[in-house]
């Protein structure tokens, strides 16, 4: 593998015009009205490891979106890597504060990226990271170094809760069988340092309903008379927090994983500042649980956020109404050791017990998922941080990620394999937001990363 560097500098061109392509193909896997483009993705994704130089490569249907497989089996004594990605994205809105139109990408440079980053929806999250390991199988490919078995499992449901593929995972055990499982689905700390997911956060996600009265109410006629659902949410909702800004929930607490000082200790070693925190969002200050510094609450410490919330009237001018319904939607993240199915049926509990009688409540779950931690001592974590430390001239630091792919633990449960999660995305990156992108450099920088893992994966596990 010692010209990995050159065959990347040589097919840069390709390898960035490739995965402009891709990112022109609005998959948004929450509406309905991009399933063509869903589906076209899914197509191209197929091609792309057909021409990568997969000995077999399939669209597998599930009850969703159907799942692309593909596999390059050399010798069965030899290590298998599973390699997942996601092919959906989030959807675009609100476009209007997009600076280019989210599925034409351009390249712009950044302060953070000065040699250009991709700018489209899906960018980092997942295109460009999941199309890294097709780009890095195909050198391994053409430069006959590929040292171990590869199977690919790219989904086209990640952004609304991969449904699909916990079936596909059941049914699938023995096609999927392998000894690691690769991702490229999370960050990194810096372009100057690299860093390894080794935690996750798992996710409970609901939708709140309150109504009031059967209709719209003129709000002169019946203001103060009558129960406003709007107000009424508003007031459970910022009940939810309390002073300390810990989470009101009778039991949400009982099984959160507390770490040691010593723990608290060696993650504080991962370089930030939070005055350029502050700066990046645009922010007078920070703000979140009494007792733990940014870095833990955004890690290590379970949330609840309100992700959405409307009701009434909305559009311009004026129009006096009392709204029959409002609406919000909430996530909490979770840590280690909560179950979200629990978290889901306490949070149902306590957000009925706290309407007034005056309204009626409904709460709907939607998806979630268990939160992960995989050790800093496996062949795989070593393995990615030998191959981190070789591109970028320093070694990775373990770090414990605030998002949530709840898939992670449904691997290690269904198929007893830990994951190694190699992100090279970037905070800035804006991802889910708008304007997301990603830089050219990462993107390259992965390519020629990751042929390393599976390198020194398989030194490792002779």
């Amino acid at each position: 593998m010692d010209n990995i560097k050159q065959y990347v500098q040589d097919n840069k061109e390709r390898f960035i015009n490739e995965l402009i392509e891709l990112l022109k193909i609005s998959s948004v896997s929450a509406d309905t009205a991009y399933a063509h483009d869903v589906l076209a993705t899914a197509e191209a994704v197929k091609n792309s490891l057909q021409n990568a130089g997969c000995h077999k490569v399939e669209i597998c249907e599930t009850p969703g979106y159907p799942i692309v497989y593909g596999e390059h089996i050399i010798d069965s004594n030899l290590p298998t890597v599973l390699v997942y990605g996601h092919y959906d994205v989030q959807p675009p809105d609100p476009i209007d504060l997009w600076t280019s139109p989210p599925f034409e990408p351009v390249i712009k440079p950044t302060e953070i990226h000065p040699e250009g980053a991709i700018f489209a929806r899906g960018a980092c999250d997942d295109k460009g990271q999941m199309y890294m390991h097709v780009k890095a199988f195909e050198y391994m490919i053409k430069n006959n170094c590929l040292p171990c078995n590869v199977k690919f499992m790219i989904e086209g449901e990640e952004e609304v809760g991969s449904s699909s593929l916990s079936w596909f995972v059941q049914h699938n055990q023995q096609k999927l069988a392998n000894d690691v499982i690769l991702i490229s689905d999370t960050g990194m700390i810096s372009n100057q340092q690299p860093s390894i997911t080794t935690g996750l956060r798992g996710l409970s996600y609901v939708e709140v309903e309150v109504t009031g009265p059967n209709r719209d109410l003129h709000s002169g006629l019946y203001g103060g008379a009558v129960a406003n659902p709007i107000n009424i949410l508003c007031q459970m909702i910022a009940s939810l927090h309390d002073e300390d800004n810990k989470i009101n929930i009778p039991g949400f607490y009982d099984k959160v994983e507390e770490l040691t000082e010593q723990e608290r200790a060696e993650m504080a070693k991962a370089p930030f500042s939070l005055d350029n925190y502050k700066k990046a969002l645009d922010i007078n200050d920070v703000y979140g649980e009494k007792g733990y510094v940014t870095n833990e609450r955004n890690s290590i410490r379970p949330t609840l956020d309100v992700n959405g919330i409307w009701g009434g009237y909305t559009g311009e001018g004026a129009k006096t109404v009392i709204a029959s319904k409002a609406y919000a939607k909430i996530s909490m993240r979770l840590v280690p050791n909560q179950d979200w199915e629990e978290i889901t049926e306490l949070f149902t509990k306590h957000f009925e017990s706290i309407a007034p009688p005056a309204v009626k409540v409904k709460v709907t779950p939607h998806h979630g998922g268990q939160g992960y931690v995989t050790p800093i001592d496996s062949i795989g974590y070593q393995a990615a941080n030998k191959a981190y430390t070789e591109t970028f001239g320093v070694p990775a630091i373990p770090v414990r990620s605030g998002g949530s792919i709840p898939i992670v633990a449904l691997f290690e449960k269904e198929l007893k394999s830990k994951t190694i999660l190699m992100g090279f995305g970037l905070d800035s990156d804006a991802i889910h937001s708008p304007n997301e992108h990603y830089g050219v450099f990462n993107y390259l920088k992965g390519i020629e990363t990751i042929p390393l893992f599976y390198k020194y994966f398989v030194e490792m596990s002779k």
